[in-house]
């Protein structure tokens, strides 16, 4: 773990206070005065975003909210059936088929995606899942999976040094230690593979899979040995969507990342490259034990020509809550809805 490991040299548990019960109605979450003061910092943390992204040549576009598909790759989430005239349609779990699909009229586009994904209700106790949420999903054409994290950690950059800079008022009410967030902005993010991680994780006695995604304690552990935001790369095949390409020189590792927070706040950001050959597209998805015609729509795009590209989707509420240093996801989100738990 040579890439990162002087920035694991911090407190083995996260400082995050515990988390309180969600209020029992909308009116008495949004009269909170942090309530009010988080939601200031995230309408700024967009703003920040999109005068970013547009800066740098990205065309914002309207997600779709419903589909015949969605993305499949969600690790133990539900999807939501609607509908739709006769047909069964998908409420969007991530636009990510769409993203690719949009690079065939536009070269770097971005979205502010809603999107809807029934949890397990384990992730309950997680503190960084919600059953609805928003990401900053962006995607660019004809770009490796370097130059996606290379955006990443400057948009990061740029939306904390922003929100330091414009909204210290709130930053102080919410208690959040600025001087933590200023050495997100002064160094560069740290790098280390899924491999490292997990033998990490394992050496300090966690049941990690080699195998598998980060489980979300062992993210949380990683998360909180930091100091600054780092990116963990090159997922084993099989944990991911169809959808991130496989390394030539490595077979079984995708060309994928991870961008978690440090402090505890874990996971922000998940990208990759993409895949685009027809062919192996499908392969992948018989390999997931899908049906291929499931996803007719995109295959026959992917049959006349999907361009290669590589993107990300920042989850907005961790996002929100990692700026503003609150406890629980649900209290960056005016509405929260988190899983198993029937709300407004």
């Amino acid at each position: 773990m040579t890439a990162v490991s002087a920035e694991f040299s911090g407190p083995a548990s996260s400082a995050i206070p515990a988390s309180p019960a969600i209020p029992a109605s909308p009116d008495a979450h949004l009269a909170s005065e942090e309530t009010r003061a988080t939601l200031r910092v995230q309408s700024q943390m967009l703003a920040a975003t999109r005068a970013f992204l547009t800066r740098q040549g990205f065309q914002e576009l309207l997600p779709p909210i419903i589909g015949p598909v969605t993305d499949p790759g969600t690790r133990g989430s539900k999807q939501v059936d609607v509908d739709y005239y006769g047909h069964k349609y998908k409420l969007m779990t991530s636009a990510i088929l769409y993203k690719q699909a949009t690079l065939t009229a536009f070269d770097k586009i971005f979205y502010i995606a809603p999107n809807v994904r029934l949890e397990p209700l384990e992730t309950a106790v997680t503190h960084r899942h919600l059953a609805e949420f928003h990401q900053i999903d962006v995607e660019i054409r004809d770009a490796r999976r370097e130059d996606a994290m290379a955006v990443a950690e400057a948009l990061v950059s740029h939306v904390v040094a922003d929100a330091v800079q414009e909204m210290p008022g709130e930053l102080e009410l919410l208690g959040r230690d600025t001087d933590a967030l200023r050495e997100v902005v002064t160094q560069a993010f740290g790098r280390m593979s899924h491999q490292e991680a997990t033998d990490d994780l394992i050496a300090a006695g966690h049941p990690q899979n080699p195998g598998a995604e980060i489980d979300w304690e062992g993210e949380e552990m990683i998360s909180a040995k930091s100091t600054r935001p780092f990116f963990v790369v090159d997922y084993p095949k099989g944990s991911r969507g169809f959808y991130d390409r496989e390394r030539t020189d490595a077979p079984g590792v995708l060309r994928n990342f991870d961008l978690i927070a440090p402090e505890g706040y874990g996971e922000l950001a998940s990208g990759s490259e993409r895949e685009y050959d027809y062919a192996t597209l499908v392969t992948r998805i018989r390999e997931t034990g899908e049906n291929p015609a499931k996803y007719g729509w995109y295959l026959d795009l992917a049959r006349r020509g999907l361009p290669a590209s590589s993107g990300f989707g920042i989850g907005l509420e961790r996002f929100t809550r990692y700026v503003t240093g609150r406890p629980s996801v649900w209290q960056a989100s005016a509405y929260p809805k988190l899983p198993g738990v029937v709300s407004a």
